[in-house]
C-alpha cells in the first residue's frame, strides 16, 4: 500500500514490487476520480526523485515500502479541469455565434503581471489592444439589493472579472477568451509570477549526456511526460464571420455542380468580439481554393503548391492572412428540395480523427505570437470550419479549434486516425526510432462519474 499526496487531498493505492511504474500511474488516476490534468510523481517532497512511467521499470527499483508516501505534482502549465477538446463556433448566413458542442496582470492592465515577458515577440495587433483594456464586466446598479448611493458599489454590482464561471454560463459560453484566462493565471496574491505557459512537447529533449540516446536509455530528465487527455477552459477565437456571403455561396458552387468535396484556405484578420469577455474574432473576407483532387468522399490536396507564397503575399499586402481553412462534408439527400444529409453528431462524431489531425498540423503550422511564453509562441488562432448538414437537413457551417494537447500530440507525430471508427484516434507506440509518451484519458459513466 502506497500513500499518494496531492492538491486535492491523500489517496492510497494497493501495488505490488513487481508492478511497472506505468500501471502505478493508471491506479493513481484511477483513484483520484476527479483529477483533469497532467501530472508527475515523486519519491520525496523535494521532487528530487521522479518515478517515470514505464513498462520497464517496477515499484522495487524505486525502493518504496509498504506504507510510504509518494506526491503528485501538477505539471507547470497544466490545466485543471474537463470535458472535451473542441471549442465549437456556429456560423449561421455569414454571421456566427458562440457555442459548444463537443469544442495578467491585475484586473486592468497585463503590464502588474509578474508572468516573465519576451519584449522581442510581435504580437498580433488584437492581442495588443486586448492587453490594455479593462476586461471587467460593468454591471449596473441593482435598485432592489443596492443600498447605498450613486458613487459607491457593493458586490450586487461590482464589476466581474471576465473569467466569471457564473457569468460566463449565462452567456452559454463553455469555453472562456485566451486573454480572459491570462487575467484569471495573474489574479493570485502572486501574481502569475509562477504560472507559465509553456508548450507542451512529446519529443525526448537532446542533449542528454547522461545515458546513450533511444532506444539505448532515457532519463526523467529527458523523457516527456505522460499526457493526460482533458478539456481546455479556454479558446483562442472566439467568433468567425465571413464578410460576404458570396464568399461562401462560390464555394459551395463547385460541390452542387459536380457533387465532389472541397476544400479551401480562409483569408481575412483578427478582431475584438464584444459577444464574449476579451473574445476575438475572425472576420474572413477570401477563399483561396488550393489545387486539390476531390471525389464524393474524399479530398487529396496537390502538394506542394506553387501559388500559395504568391496568394500569402498579395494577402498580405491588402492586410490579409490565412486564418483558418474550409472543407464540405455534404451529401444530399433531396435534390428538389434542396436539402441534405445529417450524420455528423453527438451520436456519431462532430470531427473526424482524421480532420482533427489535420485541424492539429495546420495550427501548428500558424502558431499564435504570444510574449508570456518562453518559446515566443503559445496555442494558434487558426480555424476549422466544416460544411455540412444541420438537424433541418440544411447546409451549415460549424467552426472548430482542437486544443493544445491535440496539436502537440500531431505535430509530434504521435496519433494516427483509426480505419474502422473515423471519431477515435490511435497513440502510436514507441518503437526503437521514435519514443511516444503515455496517454492517458478518462471515461464518464452515466451517473456522471470519471
Amino acid at each position: 500500500m502506497l500513500r499518494v499526496q496531492s492538491p486535492e487531498g491523500t489517496r492510497r493505492v494497493d501495488v505490488d514490487n513487481v508492478t511497472v511504474t506505468r500501471e502505478l500511474f493508471e491506479k493513481v488516476l484511477n483513484t483520484f476520480g476527479n483529477i483533469g490534468y497532467s501530472f508527475a510523481l515523486y519519491c520525496k517532497r523535494d521532487k528530487s526523485q521522479e518515478i517515470v512511467s514505464s513498462n520497464a521499470k517496477t515499484m522495487a527499483s524505486y525502493g518504496l515500502q509498504h506504507g510510504d508516501m509518494i506526491y503528485l505534482s501538477p505539471i507547470a502549465g497544466a490545466v485543471q479541469h474537463g470535458e472535451q477538446d473542441a471549442s465549437v463556433l456556429k456560423v449561421k448566413n455569414g454571421v456566427s455565434t458562440a457555442s459548444s458542442t463537443t469544442f495578467l496582470p491585475s484586473t486592468s492592465s497585463m503590464h502588474g503581471s509578474k508572468i516573465p515577458i519576451r519584449s522581442n515577440v510581435e504580437e498580433d495587433q488584437v492581442d495588443v489592444i486586448l492587453q490594455k483594456m479593462d476586461g471587467t464586466v460593468k454591471r449596473n446598479r441593482d435598485p432592489k439589493n443596492c443600498l447605498h448611493g450613486e458613487n459607491s458599489s457593493c458586490i450586487h454590482c461590482l464589476p466581474l472579472e471576465p473569467y466569471d464561471a457564473s457569468y460566463l454560463k449565462e452567456l452559454n459560453v463553455k469555453h472562456m477568451s485566451f486573454h480572459a484566462h491570462l487575467r484569471k493565471l495573474s489574479s493570485g496574491l502572486d501574481g502569475g509570477k509562477y504560472a507559465n505557459l509553456d508548450n507542451i512537447s512529446c519529443r525526448i529533449k537532446p542533449g542528454c549526456t547522461g545515458h546513450p540516446p533511444w532506444p539505448k536509455g532515457v532519463c526523467s530528465k529527458c523523457q516527456p511526460k505522460a499526457i493526460t487527455l482533458n478539456s481546455q477552459a479556454y479558446r483562442h477565437v472566439d467568433n468567425v464571420v465571413f464578410e460576404n456571403p458570396n464568399l461562401v455561396e462560390q464555394f459551395l458552387h463547385y460541390w452542387r455542380v459536380t457533387g465532389r468535396q472541397r476544400i479551401g484556405f480562409l483569408y481575412g484578420r483578427f478582431d475584438i468580439h464584444l459577444d464574449v469577455p476579451l473574445g476575438i474574432k475572425g472576420i474572413v473576407a477570401a477563399i483561396y481554393e488550393p489545387p486539390q483532387e476531390s471525389t464524393r468522399d474524399s479530398v487529396r490536396l496537390l502538394l506542394p503548391d506553387n501559388r500559395q507564397s504568391v496568394v500569402d503575399r498579395v494577402a498580405a499586402k491588402l492586410g490579409l492572412q490565412c486564418i483558418g481553412w474550409i472543407f464540405t462534408d455534404l451529401v444530399a439527400e433531396d435534390v428538389s428540395k434542396g436539402t441534405v444529409r445529417h450524420f455528423r453528431n453527438s451520436e456519431t462524431h462532430f470531427l473526424s480523427a482524421q480532420e482533427c489531425i489535420m485541424a492539429g498540423h495546420f495550427q501548428s503550422l500558424h502558431p499564435n505570437p504570444c510574449r508570456l511564453s518562453s518559446d515566443g509562441y503559445f496555442g494558434s488562432k487558426f480555424v476549422t470550419v466544416c460544411v455540412t448538414g444541420d438537424s433541418q437537413n440544411q447546409v451549415h457551417m460549424e467552426g472548430y479549434q482542437v486544443s493544445n494537447q491535440c496539436q502537440a500530440l500531431v505535430r509530434d507525430e504521435c496519433l494516427v486516425p483509426t480505419k474502422d471508427a473515423p471519431e477515435l484516434a490511435y497513440a502510436r507506440q514507441s518503437t526503437a526510432e521514435k519514443y511516444i509518451p503515455d496517454v492517458y484519458y478518462k471515461v464518464l459513466e452515466e451517473l456522471g462519474r470519471s
